[in-house]
């Protein structure tokens, strides 16, 4: 054999040993619960990538263009933002907030001294000046542009998609699973072209992509396949009807409780634990499942367990008249437990039948509120105790004196001693009382019993109800499920106030502004003024009369009061409402399906006063 042969024979065995041993050591992409993700790399390519088109499209928007190419090139950029968009959420949820804001006025308040007033250049305001039937200006055009130009190369250039594990993605697939059906589908952030369907959509398909990243991370790969079918399925569902015809119900019982119960399988399949410190327990399968939320996440740090004991401590306290200052009233004299804890009252009545300032919002799911009072001056339940007792037509008792009268009681020595070492201070006592509140919120209602497959006795017509709720008549743009208030989805970490321009009278013809100027005090800021915090509709079958100031008696009032847009729709000077001023259309059949749906959140242990 020649020495040329040798030659090639002796470079082929040294490229076939070196390919093997870089096959052998090319390192196996899998899960690793305790370090940083194998997968980030390719994450983070798709990450890049809509990033990248977002801006690609946004870049070309012009005022120089033709409006209808303008729209071409927006619809582009927000294609590719909402594919985006589950990453956002997971890993830049300041800028998620800030692309995506509604078109309204953001105050900011720490003190007098620093109050900032920003006006939002985002898509949704985007979407708005172009599809308006005014017209828009060139200027207000360009203001926009201008930031998401910058905004969004910014954010691809400053992310922190790096280190993250692989708890984290799945996370991210979990909180978009719960955007989609909480937010995504009811309209939210489409106001003007009601794209949400398309927009899930796109969601969808990110959730898809990120599946097929981790394909070969599933040991069962039965699971793989069974996401697979499933995310299709979901697709194929929202391609299938238009915004107003869409079934919201069949979507969430079909579709997201069994991608809530794929993310558990799946944590289980790759052996790691999703973070049990946020506001939604990760392995709930059921969105009106009763621990859905993490109540550990809505009660303040270092708060003692809720127990049985501790919550029938609370009810005590709740209901002992002898706490107050004068010994006449109790916190159920304003929250009576048969009434869905309201009172029945237009106003709340104090001591000696004193008015009080505003109606008694129940106290049912008020644990899962950020803030506390119509006007959002209290952080938590406990910080909101403190607010009655200070008050000189409510207790009027100072916190140290309201613990001398609970010392007094040997009853309750027995009960703190057992249940807070003995303490009896005023953090316990509020605790407690703040304990009872906790519990008042069951997630029991018929229509929870059907969304958690117990039952299948939801009527057309209440089904057909939820669905409006959650489509045409935009209320769950603002009472968000499944707390149905205005804590905001998906990491429920602030609650929301609106300005509905609520009137003083019931009239729709004559209404008359009410002259409580809510959020405006106390720091006086007229941008803030007639804004009130967004309550539950849960057991608002009870909870009459309605709005802060118990203005109408009736459901059918207030859906009314909405149909026709608020105080602006009425033709009210409401300079800074939240809620837009068009009618909503609805047919005379529609709202009463509405409100025969908002019946069917009636928790079980106020069922019969219901009836009755």
């Amino acid at each position: 054999m020649s020495a040329f042969n040798y030659k090639w024979i002796l470079i082929v065995f040294v490229c076939f040993f070196l390919s093997c041993k870089n096959e052998e050591t090319k390192p196996l992409l899998a899960i690793n619960a305790n370090d940083q993700s194998m997968f980030n790399n390719a994450i983070r390519e798709h990450y890049f990538l809509a990033l990248d088109s977002t801006s690609y499209y946004m870049q070309q928007i012009d005022t120089a263009q033709s409006l209808s190419k303008n729209k071409e090139l927006f619809l582009k950029s927000r294609e590719w933002y909402k594919r985006v968009e589950p990453m956002l959420i997971a890993y830049d949820y300041e800028n998620y907030i800030s692309m995506n804001a509604p078109n309204l006025l953001k105050v900011e308040i720490d003190d007098h001294t620093d109050i900032k007033k920003q006006k939002p250049k985002s898509f949704q305001v985007l979407e708005e000046l172009l599809y308006s039937e005014e017209g828009y200006s060139n200027e207000d055009l360009n203001t926009v542009l201008e930031y998401l130009k910058i905004r969004i190369p910014f954010v691809r250039k400053n992310h922190i998609l790096i280190t993250q594990r692989d708890r984290h993605h799945l996370k991210m697939i979990r909180d978009a699973i719960v955007n989609v059906a909480t937010k995504g589908i009811t309209g939210f952030d489409s106001p003007m072209l009601a794209n949400s369907l398309n927009e899930a959509v796109y969601n969808y398909e990110t959730l898809q992509k990120v599946l097929d990243i981790y394909k070969a991370a599933f040991r069962d790969n039965t699971l793989y396949v069974h996401w697979k079918k499933e995310i299709s399925s979901t697709i194929d569902d929202l391609q299938s009807a238009n915004f107003d015809e869409f079934d919201r119900y069949s979507f969430i019982k079909l579709h997201t409780n069994t991608q809530l119960d794929l993310v558990d399988k799946t944590a289980n399949d790759w052996g790691i634990e999703l973070s049990q410190s946020r506001a939604l327990d990760p392995k709930v399968t059921n969105l009106f499942d009763k621990n859905f939320f993490n109540m550990k996440m809505f009660s303040t740090q270092r708060a003692p367990d809720i127990t049985e004991e501790r919550i029938e401590l609370g009810r005590q306290l709740f209901n002992d008249t002898d706490l107050s200052g004068s010994g006449t009233i109790s916190c159920a004299t304003c929250h009576i437990a048969e009434k869905a804890f309201t009172d029945g009252h237009k106003i709340a009545k104090g001591i000696n039948g004193q008015d009080l300032q505003r109606n008694s919002p129940t106290l049912t799911y008020a644990v899962y509120q950020r803030s506390l009072f119509y006007d959002g001056r209290a952080d938590g339940l406990e910080d909101q105790i403190v607010g009655v007792t200070n008050n000189e037509n409510e207790f009027h008792i100072d916190l140290e004196k309201l613990e001398e009268k609970i010392q007094d009681k040997s009853v309750y020595k027995v009960q703190f001693d057992s249940l807070y070492d003995g303490k009896i201070t005023d953090m316990n006592v509020r605790n407690a009382i703040a304990t009872y509140i906790r519990s008042l919120a069951p997630f029991d209602s018929k229509f929870d019993r059907n969304m958690n497959n117990l039952e299948e006795t939801m009527t057309t017509e209440e089904i057909t109800g939820f669905n409006l709720f959650m489509g045409k008549a935009a209320c769950a743009t603002c009472h968000f499920p499944p707390a149905f208030n205005g804590t905001v989805p998906p990491k429920y970490m602030e609650s929301e106030f609106e300005n509905l321009g609520v009137p003083k009278n019931a009239s729709f013809e004559n209404p008359v502004l009410d002259d409580d100027w809510g959020q405006y005090y106390p720091y006086e800021v007229e941008e803030k003024k007639h804004f009130f915090k967004t309550s539950t509709v849960r057991n608002a079958e009870l909870t009459g009369p309605y709005m802060h100031n118990g203005v109408y008696e009736t459901l059918e009032e207030v859906v009314e009061f909405y149909n026709v847009g608020g105080g602006q729709g009425m033709g009210l000077d409401v300079p800074y409402q939240t809620l837009p001023p068009d009618s909503l259309h609805l047919t005379t059949t529609e709202s009463k399906a509405i409100i025969t749906f908002m019946k069917t959140l009636t928790d079980k242990r106020f069922e019969k006063e219901a009836i009755n």
